[in-house]
């Protein structure tokens, strides 16, 4: 049975809200390890035998702290997608204007999630491993990324960079099915690749949504 990857967008999102920190080094060396693996060869391919060789530890320390593969496979994939959630925070951070946030963490996003060898790997090689889910959970998915998105929003109201009377849900579910369609659809009008196409799409269609139209 694959991970629910929406329980893992969840954790992953409370994961670096509440800045958790990883103190057992074997487990992290495992995790290292598996996601090394899993990136040159590919989930369905690799075996907990070799997550523990490539770890340098036995397999009964590997199963000691991950009882199975799916386990294992969870809490990889979860730990990417926090990782990607600590990225766009620090990314946002370096622009001076919420319209620039907008820009840079819709760039920064796709980039980091593309990019990710795991991640973006899947999405190229075993992408049933990830778009079910993502497509296919109820919208779970969906609603956990825009709530991120909509939590930034709201800190911008909070700072009077946007209208109160703007609709973050609304806006931040638009942003979040843009960014998706662009990673799950290939398309031959933007490259996805380019940086500077990306920004000027999220300047032309996302900063507008900033606007309210009451």
């Amino acid at each position: 049975m694959e991970p629910a990857l929406e329980s893992l967008l969840e954790l992953a999102y409370s994961d670096a809200v509440e800045r958790v920190d990883e103190t057992d080094e074997t487990r992290t060396r495992i995790l290292d390890a598996a996601y090394t693996q899993f990136s040159k060869t590919g989930i369905q391919r690799s075996t907990m035998e070799d997550v523990a060789r490539r770890a340098g530890v036995s397999r009964i320390t590997v199963y000691r702290r991950f009882p199975g593969k799916d386990v294992l496979v969870e809490q990889v994939v979860r730990r990417e997608f926090r990782r990607y959630f600590d990225r766009f925070l620090a990314d946002i951070e370096q622009a001076d204007t919420v319209a620039e946030r907008v820009v840079l963490g819709f760039v920064s996003s796709l980039r980091a999630i593309r990019g990710n060898p795991l991640i973006g790997g899947l999405l190229d090689v075993e992408p049933d491993l990830l778009m079910a889910s993502m497509i296919g959970d109820g919208g779970r998915t969906l609603a956990t990324v825009r709530a991120f998105v909509a939590g930034q929003l709201k800190q911008e109201q909070a700072a009077g960079n946007v209208s109160r009377k703007l609709d973050v849900d609304l806006a931040a579910e638009l942003m979040v099915r843009v960014s998706t369609s662009f990673l799950l659809i290939p398309g031959q009008v933007v490259d996805v690749d380019d940086d500077e196409q990306l920004a000027a799409v999220a300047r032309r269609f996302l900063v507008p949504l900033l606007e309210s139209r009451d």
